[in-house]
């Protein structure tokens, strides 16, 4: 079904409750069950196939961002090399991006502990549909759905309307602070790529960041906790999708990979780099690219032997403008391929139906919409 870009409905039309009972995944991983439960359990053609699904030793791009501050050539070595990344995969990870490893050990060792609390004092912040804020185990509201064997906790941080501490767990006692300081450096990070993927589509430095919004975005941090699962070959700990927003920045677990990304017909297992934080492009990029920079979808499998721990941070467009196809990239040979909507309009879509492969972005094509 296609997306009106009439389409009016906000997350005060979500229900106040989820369709069902919400079990903690960590929960179940910690009983010691041995079989998980058939609503976790994917069919057949999304189950991945852990011993073939790698990629054969591919890996997506490594950019050093570090190599920005040497000298004009090695700048344009650098914004070639993201330009080609964002063409051909729709991921990079980048090195010396300017948040220092310290905060990424304190923001992994924080959240790790938070999930390591008792279980009734986690879901003393469970969410629910309407915003999703808190801490959580699913993310669509079908009823009946199959789900993701995974855990969560959202948390807005931009725009300053939206972003409330108090929300913010209490416990490991730095958590919030730790937090706080970690959202602003993906903050500037992001605004230096917006820049960067500017440039590279030969529009103006600022013409991205002003097209979200200027200051006006909208940033949010999910932190997935991925625990143990008995059945790794059954199931995803998030199913295959591309982002909805514009720019996500993974933090990944460098001590158990998980993520794959879709390449052709393969999935390729992501091998981090010490340090690095994984680039990818979201939805609204694409559509602001006229499709030249391209989401990508991507999935995560699951440990038998280890959890697992990542940080998804999203730098969104203003919720309520209009995001369309850039006018310059729109000519004759390549006519618009998007019809303007709000991204308001356009997460109703996942927020309801939860991951979906790029079927949000396919039915966004124009003479598509209904």
């Amino acid at each position: 079904m296609g997306l009106s870009r009439k389409a009016t409905s906000s997350v005060m039309d979500f229900p106040q409750e989820w369709p069902e009972p919400v079990v903690p995944v960590q929960s179940l991983s910690e009983s010691g069950t041995a079989v998980i439960p058939d609503r976790y359990i994917k069919p057949p053609s999304q189950r991945p196939s852990l011993s073939s699904d790698t990629g054969c030793g591919e890996n997506i791009p490594l950019v050093d961002l570090g190599m920005m501050e040497e000298g004009v050539e090695e700048c344009e070595e650098v914004m070639q090399r993201i330009s080609k990344a964002c063409r051909e995969w729709g991921f990079f990870q980048v090195v010396n991006h300017g948040v220092s490893p310290e905060l990424l050990r304190e923001a992994r060792e924080a959240w790790r502990g938070f999930f390591h609390l008792p279980i009734e004092m986690k879901k003393a912040h469970a969410n629910s549909p309407k915003t999703y804020e808190g801490y959580g185990s699913r993310l669509g509201v079908e009823k009946g759905a199959i789900l993701d064997w995974g855990d969560y906790y959202f948390l807005h941080l931009l725009p300053k309307s939206l972003k409330n501490r108090n929300k913010w767990p209490a416990l490991p006692s730095n958590c919030r602070n730790v937090t706080e300081e970690y959202g602003k450096e993906l903050v500037k990070l992001s605004g230096r790529l917006m820049k960067v993927f500017s440039k590279t589509l030969g529009l103006e430095e600022g013409y991205l960041q002003n097209a979200f919004g200027g200051e006006n975005v909208g940033a949010c941090l999910r932190v997935n906790f991925y625990p143990k699962c008995p059945q790794p070959d059954l199931t995803l700990g998030l199913s295959a999708h591309s982002d909805p927003g514009g720019l996500t920045l993974l933090l990944p677990d460098e001590r158990v990979n998980g993520l794959q990304v879709r390449r052709g017909d393969s999935w390729i297992t992501v091998q981090p780099a010490p340090d690095s934080i994984i680039v990818n492009v979201g939805d609204q990029i694409q559509v602001m690219s006229n499709a030249i920079y391209r989401s990508v979808e991507h999935r995560v499998i699951t440990s038998s032997n280890a959890e697992r721990l990542s940080f998804a941070f999203f730098y969104n467009p203003k919720s309520d403008l209009l995001v369309g196809p850039a006018p310059t990239l729109v000519t004759p040979e390549q006519p618009a391929l998007y019809e303007p909507m709000t991204f308001d309009a356009y997460r109703l879509y996942i927020r309801t139906n939860g991951p979906r492969g790029k079927s949000q972005v396919e039915s966004r094509k124009a003479g598509n919409q209904s």
